[in-house]
């Protein structure tokens, strides 16, 4: 295939790859519910959001930079790697540690759960491994090379299914702590299997000098700067989501609604409409992760007329699949809510929400276009005006006494301001 071609090949083989990891991680959820029970999944899921922002903090923005400065073509890739390492492992110690020292605290105190306590000490035997992947797999994505993670992902996936059927019911006697433990450990046996595929598709005649093992203090400089932004970002995205129901809540309550009024919409909202409409993301981030290393290159190089046209391709190609989901799920909502979740609650929430949706769809490529360049900053930049937006206007609509709809348009306002901000920031970037 030619090398113009390489970004639609690129988006196809992740977008494959996305379709089968989605298709394998619903089996795996169904089967853990079916040997969990409820219980189980509610202590696991309990557990999940501590789980994801951990991670992203252990990995803190190392892998997207690797990535970018690995496309630019002008770096020495195995010092750049030997001199990231270091940077990585400092990280996962002090995270791994602070986890451990913290446990108690946020089991008993945050989460209000003595069970969790295991479920996170795991925690901290996971994160190195999930690091380390992490940057393999940013080597290839720099290289354009997107089948060593597709590979990685689908394997990683038949080795939790396998762990999960096998193990679950033999630790699930020792109590339901012991089985959301174990899951959360399965992660060293998925992302193990997932090194060693990744370091089977590295080069196999690799020769090393001993520069390649000195630390380039340019080079960590360089990742940093990329690194930092991008998980101050994640990390404002999570605290802001963190209050949501806690702000959600207690505003409902000031202006007289019921407990079991709130819980039974804001379960509608994000247990059923919110993720049937987030359900094409995947491939919108299958897009803009075969964007980077193909903008990051041409913006290196001064080409800003290629990097211009990929970004324009990749709007295209988010809004060519978002605008057909988008017109069933304004249309039908009734038929998918039935569909997966047998209800037609949420058909008010699905059709407003909906056309808002467009505009998620083309966050992924844009947020991607900005971290190519070298603006991880301005992505920083949207996630906290917009979160700032989210959070104020969730407290004053909600005291207009208009239900979960204040929820509804703060989230709104939030997805179309990050957009054009992102936006905005992308045409100030390539006409510079």
């Amino acid at each position: 295939m030619p090398k113009k071609d390489t970004f639609i090949l690129s988006t196809i083989v992740l977008l494959v790859g996305g379709f089968l990891t989605k298709f394998l991680g619903m089996i795996i959820k169904i089967i853990m519910s079916r040997l969990m029970g409820s219980e189980g999944i509610g202590l696991y899921m309990l557990v999940l959001p501590t789980f994801s922002l951990l991670i992203g903090l252990a990995q803190f923005g190392l892998p997207v930079a690797f990535s970018k400065l690995i496309a630019e073509e002008t770096k020495n890739n195995k010092n750049l790697l030997f001199s990231l390492l270091p940077i990585s492992f400092i990280i996962n110690l002090i995270i791994c540690v602070g986890v451990i020292w913290i446990a108690p605290i946020l089991s008993n105190v945050f989460l209000q759960e003595a069970r969790s306590y295991y479920p996170l000490l795991a925690m901290a035997v996971v994160l190195p491994f999930t690091s380390l992947s992490g940057l393999l797999r940013s080597y290839f994505f720099g290289r354009s090379k997107m089948l060593p993670h597709v590979v990685s992902n689908v394997l990683e996936d038949i080795v939790r299914l396998i762990a999960i059927l096998i193990g679950i019911p033999l630790v699930l006697p020792f109590g339901i702590e012991a089985a959301v433990t174990f899951v959360v450990l399965i992660n060293v046996l998925s992302e193990g299997m997932s090194i060693l595929v990744l370091f089977f598709f590295l080069p196999k005649r690799i020769t090393f000098k001993r520069k390649d093992f000195h630390q380039n203090r340019k080079y960590q400089k360089e990742a940093l700067q990329i690194g930092i932004p991008n998980t101050m970002s994640r990390l404002t995205g999570s605290i802001g989501y963190f209050l949501e129901p806690i702000l959600l809540t207690f505003t409902l309550h000031l202006v007289g609604y019921s407990s079991s009024f709130i819980l039974n919409q804001y379960g509608i909202l994000s247990g059923y409409v919110l993720p049937l409409l987030l359900l094409p993301s995947f491939f919108t981030l299958a897009i803009s992760q075969a964007l980077l290393p193909i903008i990051s290159k041409a913006t290196a190089m001064g080409k800003y007329a290629i990097a211009k046209r990929k970004i324009k391709q990749g709007i295209f190609f988010s809004l060519l699949l978002g605008i057909p989901a988008t017109l069933l799920f304004l249309i039908t909502p009734e038929f998918f809510l039935k569909l997966f979740y047998h209800t037609s609650q949420g058909v008010s929430y699905m059709r407003f929400l909906a056309p808002i949706c467009l505009f998620q769809y083309i966050q992924a490529p844009l947020a991607s276009a900005l971290d190519a360049m070298g603006r991880s900053k301005d992505n920083f930049k949207a996630t906290l005006y917009g979160t700032l937006l989210r959070t104020c206007f969730l407290f004053l609509l909600s005291l207009l006494k208009i239900g979960l709809w204040g929820l509804i348009l703060a989230t709104s306002i939030n997805v179309i301001f990050t957009t054009f901000f992102n936006l905005h920031q992308v045409k100030r970037a390539l006409s510079s």
